[in-house]
């Protein structure tokens, strides 16, 4: 499938022209996820799981290894330090890579069990970490097959001082997550439901009233993934088709539909208007007019 743009409303215009091109930046991959932009180094990182090592394009789009042993990395993201956190799939970790390169362990077990395998990573303002923990880095394609210890599929936060909070355990299989601008709500998605859910964050770091925000569209091959907002305040998804745009009233606003399954996003570029994609087995690049937000 070649790429074009669904509009649903006219405020996609505002997002991105229509008749925009999609570019393949890098191919060749087996199953690529969670790519993170740092804006100092101008350089991208990116997952692929089942190659099982971390890659790295730099500010002229050459490709190279930065790990070779990703222990079946998914997630990504930057601290407030500009310290690189991962979700790794074959540990059960969330890990932190430190200045002079070394690994911390942030989490790996709650209450004396394994967590499942860590999914989809993000870093609040006052240096909070929220994560998912699914159960796919259990099964053979994208992890190691064992047994599951904890009996559910949960939200978690790590707040500033390394304390592992459990946020919510009542999903099928979460997935992708994201704070709204102002961090009063967390959106995390549900990749066996196709659906986001909207939670209240309190005060004190935890969760209320999660309830459903919306059902994804379509029935294309692609099913709820990575997610974030621009700066505007548009909240992106992968989904079926490839990416669904939708207002902070979880109106439908587009659809970018993609050749390969697009599991996951980030913004970047000196502008922060390149939206990259990880999709499949390529990394592809789509000019966009809304920036993204930097980590750090």
């Amino acid at each position: 499938m070649d790429f074009s743009i669904e509009v649903h409303d006219k405020r996609m215009a505002e997002i991105v022209d229509s008749d925009s091109s999609l570019e393949k930046v890098a191919t060749g991959f087996r199953f690529l996820e969670g790519p993170v932009w740092d804006p100092y180094e101008k350089s991208l990182i990116f997952s692929d799981i089942m190659g099982n090592g971390l890659f790295l394009k730099d500010r002229h789009d050459s490709i190279s290894v930065f790990r070779e042993n990703s222990y079946l990395a998914n997630g990504n993201t930057y601290d407030r330090s500009g310290r690189l956190l991962t979700c790794e799939h074959g540990t059960s970790r969330v890990t932190r890579l430190e200045k002079d390169g070394t690994s911390v362990v942030l989490a790996s077990h709650y209450q004396g069990k394994e967590l499942n395998s860590p999914n989809d990573i993000i870093v609040s303002g006052n240096g909070s970490i929220f994560f998912t923990d699914p159960t796919p880095g259990r099964m053979g394609r994208v992890g190691i097959p064992r047994e599951q210890d904890l009996d559910f599929q949960g939200v978690f936060r790590i707040d500033p001082q390394g304390t592992l909070h459990l946020l919510a355990d009542d999903f099928s299989k979460p997935n992708g997550l994201c704070l709204s601008l102002d961090e009063q709500f967390l959106y995390v998605n549900d990749t066996d439901l196709q659906h986001i859910r909207r939670f209240k964050v309190t005060p004190k770091g935890g969760l209320e009233d999660g309830r459903i925000w919306v059902e994804l569209h379509g029935d294309e091959p692609g099913v709820a993934d990575g997610m974030k907002f621009d700066s505007a305040g548009f909240l992106y998804c992968s989904g079926p088709g490839g990416v669904q745009v939708y207002d902070t009233e979880a109106k439908l606003i587009g659809r970018l539909l993609t050749p390969e399954i697009a599991a996951n996003f980030t913004w970047g570029d000196e502008d922060l208007c390149s939206l990259y994609l990880a999709a499949t087995t390529s990394l592809y690049r789509l000019r966009v007019k809304i920036p993204g937000n930097p980590l750090f």
